[in-house]
């Protein structure tokens, strides 16, 4: 099973290092445009750190436009990626409480479904099925986390917005930090897990058929039902 750790880039000096690497690199031309980037587990090897951590890194450089990621294909330098790189500098944390998490993603994921429905194409929905089914192979509570958060992210790529994957992405780093995992540890029981991986097939499946009021009432019950089991008494 994938050894993801959630530990915030800020907080791992060898995701800083990669950080600095492939900024480095990309800036000064060495990666160029249209370059394949190693793949992880090489990444994860040369610098020391776990697979989560270098997606975390990846997924913040997709974020500035400095690269682009095709399932099946792998990582590759973005247009225009040099001159980004230049004055980029790694994304600041972010002080957000899990409460306020829940409550933003309450008004904000359940409007996703009706652009999956019209935008989303087969690469899309095979990494949903992807994260649906590490998801449920998960060894941990950290991994299956992981994979929860990569199915949410998903689901904004699948809109092909930009401005729902950005939100996203800081709703994972949110998710890293140490309140919402003490609070997920707290409340994710085995048949909660189960539940949740119910609601997650059932609103990959609906998503597939283009059945976007589906999707959108399967998503805000699942989103409900994990704010209440969050801060329940």
């Amino acid at each position: 099973m994938d050894e993801s750790a959630h530990t915030p880039i800020s907080r791992a000096p060898g995701a800083k290092e990669l950080m600095q690497h492939l900024l480095g690199e990309i800036s000064s031309g060495r990666l160029h445009v249209g370059v394949k980037l190693p793949p992880e587990r090489e990444l994860s090897q040369r610098f020391a750190i776990s697979r989560g951590s270098v997606r975390r890194v990846l997924a913040d450089l997709r974020a500035r436009g400095l690269i682009v990621q095709s399932v099946g294909s792998g990582t590759f330098v973005a247009e225009g990626a040099q001159a980004l790189a230049g004055d980029a500098t790694p994304a600041p944390g972010v002080s957000t409480s899990p409460a306020e998490l829940m409550e933003a993603r309450l008004l904000i994921e359940p409007l996703m479904p009706a652009l999956i429905a019209r935008n989303a194409n087969a690469a899309d929905f095979a990494r949903m099925q992807q994260c649906v089914d590490e998801s449920e192979a998960a060894a941990s509570i950290e991994a299956f986390e992981h994979w929860d958060g990569e199915l949410h992210k998903s689901f904004a790529e699948a809109t092909h917005n930009s401005f729902f994957l950005q939100i996203l992405e800081l709703t994972n780093r949110v998710r890293e930090q140490g309140e919402w995992g003490r609070l997920k540890r707290r409340s994710l029981t085995p048949e909660r897990r189960e539940q949740y991986q119910h609601q997650h097939r059932a609103i990959v499946e609906a998503l597939k058929d283009r059945d976007a009021a589906q999707a959108r009432d399967l998503l805000l019950g699942h989103l409900q039902q994990i704010r209440q089991n969050l801060f329940e008494a």
